[in-house]
């Protein structure tokens, strides 16, 4: 029996939505990495792009534990001397939580070129109002 190797003509997209409100950072995008990556399709191929699309609504009520709200650090840097910007998560959370929560799915994918291409596949939206009712996404539960 030959192993089935998917290829990219061969994937069948689906659309997820995954409500964010009260749950922890870290399990909303463990579980958007899995489903943006494809690891939970019995067709899983790690050199395809073969994950689904994912929509996170409510990114703005996700919820930190421990003292991660003031002592976490967001860092940017311009590339220029002196150029270096660092936001706490509480500032994070309360001005840009779709970049925040974009920040915590996009660094648990591959870091090169089919890791942009999963990332390209993630909506967030902070508030409860998404644009993508007509794909029917499928609701999926976090524990």
């Amino acid at each position: 029996m030959k192993s089935f190797m998917q290829t990219k003509e061969t994937v069948e997209r689906s659309w997820y939505v995954i409500d964010a409100e009260g749950k922890t950072l870290g399990r909303v995008a463990t579980k958007a990495a899995n489903i943006l990556h494809g690891k939970h399709k019995p067709t899983y191929t790690p050199y395809v792009d073969c994950g689904d699309n994912v929509i996170i609504i409510n990114a703005s009520k996700v919820k930190l534990t421990g003292k991660k709200l003031t002592d976490k650090k967001y860092y940017n840097h311009s590339g220029y001397p002196g150029g270096l910007r660092e936001r706490t998560a509480e500032v994070m959370i309360n001005e840009y939580p779709e970049e925040m929560l974009e920040r915590a799915i996009k660094g648990m994918l591959p870091h090169n070129r089919l890791g942009r291409a999963m990332g390209k596949k993630l909506y967030v939206y902070a508030g409860s109002e998404h644009k993508h009712e007509a794909q029917k996404p499928i609701a999926i539960e976090i524990d």
